[in-house]
C-alpha cells in the first residue's frame, strides 16, 4: 500500500503545482526554461506513475474488500468510461463544442473515469487509487475554472464536424481499450 500512496503523492503532487503554487511554477519555469521544466515535470510524473502501477499491482494481490458492488454498477461504469474517453479526446481535437462548453474536458474525463471505477470496485486499493484521482480532479477543475475567470480566458467556438470527429475517436478508443487493452494491461475485461 505504501508504494501506491507514495506514487499517488508524487504523481498527483506534480499535477497539482498549478493548483497550490502557480506563481512559483511560473517563476521557476521562466528561470530554468520551458524545456527543462517539461523534462523535470515528465520525470517526476513518470516516477509517480511507475510507483502507482507497481503499488496497485501489489495491493491487488491481497485485496481488502469493503463492499461488493452490484452488477448494474459495472454496466454504469462502462457507460461512464465511454463518456470519459470522449472527454479525453475532446481535450485534443481542435474546434469541438465539448471543449468550448466544458473548457477542461481532460480533467472532467478524469473525474468521470475515477467515479466509474469507484462504482464498479469495492476494495480498499481501488478506493485509494480512484478516490485520490477523483478528489484531485474536482479540486483541479475548480482551480482551472477560477484561473480562467481571473485571466478572462475565452474558448474558441466549436463546430459540429469537429465534435463528430471527437465523439467518433473517443468511442473507437473506448472500444479498443474496453475489448482488448484493459484486459491486456490491467488483467480485467470489463466487457466480458
Amino acid at each position: 500500500m505504501s508504494y501506491l500512496i507514495l506514487g499517488l503523492f508524487i504523481f498527483l503532487g506534480a499535477h497539482s503545482v498549478r493548483i497550490v503554487a502557480d506563481d512559483w511554477r511560473t517563476r521557476t519555469r521562466a528561470r530554468i526554461g520551458a524545456l527543462p521544466w517539461k523534462v523535470l515535470y515528465s520525470v517526476v510524473s513518470l516516477l509517480g506513475f511507475v510507483l502507482i502501477v507497481w503499488g496497485f499491482g501489489l495491493v491487488r494481490q491481497q485485496p481488502v474488500q469493503l463492499w461488493s458492488p452490484p452488477v448494474a454498477l459495472r454496466h454504469l461504469a462502462s457507460l461512464l468510461t465511454l463518456l470519459s474517453f470522449v472527454l479525453w479526446v475532446a481535450a485534443y481535437v481542435p474546434g469541438n463544442i465539448i471543449k468550448e462548453r466544458i473548457h477542461h474536458p481532460m480533467v472532467v474525463g478524469v473525474k468521470v473515469w475515477a467515479l466509474a471505477h469507484l462504482l464498479a470496485n469495492g476494495n480498499l486499493g481501488h478506493v485509494i487509487l480512484f478516490g485520490s484521482f477523483l478528489v484531485w480532479a474536482i479540486v483541479d477543475f475548480i482551480s482551472a475554472r477560477r484561473r480562467d475567470r481571473a485571466l478572462g480566458t475565452r474558448y474558441a467556438g466549436g463546430t459540429a464536424g469537429a465534435t463528430g470527429i471527437t465523439v467518433a475517436l473517443g468511442v473507437a478508443a473506448w472500444i479498443g481499450f474496453a475489448l482488448w487493452l484493459h484486459g491486456l494491461l490491467i488483467g480485467v475485461r470489463p466487457l466480458g
